[in-house]
């Protein structure tokens, strides 16, 4: 992850999204950028993407990926208590990820978004 260029993280354990709780996940806010260099072969990412239970049922954020610049998935709006996304991105290839999360309103930067049970496949 470079850090110089990455939004707040908070790596965890026992997500919760819509009452759903996950083993592990990547916490940010909801105005988001994780850049992510593969440093090796990599042919996917998956994840579940939802606004955390942490706030409370407050806030709506549209996720997306992108890999090497150009944007592979969107979301669309995910609003709080709504379930998470499944979120599955071809990365063969590529070498640069960046996670995105966009508040739906600008009172929504501060919502706690996840990446939940966030995986990258590998070789």
């Amino acid at each position: 992850m470079r850090l110089g260029e990455s939004s707040w993280v908070w790596q965890r354990y026992g997500v919760t999204v819509a009452g759903e709780q996950y083993a592990n996940g990547v916490t940010v806010h909801g105005r988001s950028s994780v850049t992510i260099d593969l440093n090796r072969e990599c042919t996917a990412y998956d994840a579940m993407a939802g606004v955390d239970d942490l706030t409370l049922g407050l806030g709506r954020v549209a996720f997306s990926v992108y890999a090497d610049g150009e944007r592979l998935w969107r979301s669309g709006t995910v609003e709080g208590r709504q379930a998470a996304v499944p979120v599955h991105v071809n990365l063969t290839g590529r070498r640069v990820v960046r996670l995105v999360a966009e508040p739906g309103t600008g009172f929504d930067a501060p919502a706690l978004a996840d990446w939940a049970d966030s995986r990258f496949t590998c070789r």
